[in-house]
């Protein structure tokens, strides 16, 4: 099933207007439960075309950090009307993890979703919950996902199909090796 799908993807990414549906998966998936990562558009659109992989990964971080700020809006603003559908897609528990992480980490919890396979939607809306900062959210979000997105598409660029099966194999463990890096280096620098 997911070997169809792959191929399709990788079928679908040779179109002209495949930056336009990777552009709306990447900022519909900062903010809306339960849309897939733009990670399964992103990577097979840089295999297909690797010299516009770089370009491929722009047009996902800028989407994604547009979506973010939207999802920091309706964290803010619409709270009260989104919550239901945490509760009924069973988010809730997630999500109130991810609050507790803002109270002691704040700025450091958005840069480690954003490039984390935790899902970064809920970040989003407990910044907006928690009036976490504007600017230093928008930073976390860019450097987190933009090193995610780049990462991702310069590997398959430069590795191309080499490198796909041991990433696709081991991109859990490598994504959270990076967040517990990330975590040890904060804890150091604030100790």
């Amino acid at each position: 099933m997911f070997e169809n799908l792959y191929f399709k993807v990788i079928r679908f990414a040779g179109r002209e207007n495949a930056s336009w549906y990777l552009a709306g998966l990447s900022f519909f998936e900062s903010f809306i439960l339960p849309f897939p990562p733009p990670d399964v558009m992103l990577a097979p659109m840089s295999l297909a075309k690797p010299a516009r992989a770089m370009h491929f990964a722009s047009i996902t971080l800028a989407a994604s950090v547009i979506g973010g700020i939207t999802g920091y809006a309706i964290g803010m603003l619409l709270f009260d009307q989104a919550q239901p559908l945490l509760v009924e897609w069973g988010y809730q528990s997630r999500f109130d993890q991810v609050t507790q992480w803002f109270e002691v980490w704040g700025f450091w919890a958005v840069l480690i979703a954003g490039f984390s396979p935790v899902p970064y939607k809920l970040f989003t809306l407990s910044a907006g919950v928690l009036s976490l900062a504007f600017i230093p959210f928008i930073i976390a979000s860019l450097v987190g996902r933009g090193a995610r997105f780049f990462l991702l598409a310069w590997c398959l660029a430069k590795f191309g199909a080499s490198i796909e099966a041991k990433l696709i194999r081991y991109i859990e463990r490598i994504g959270w090796a990076i967040v517990v890096a990330l975590v040890v280096f904060v804890g150091f620098y604030y100790l």
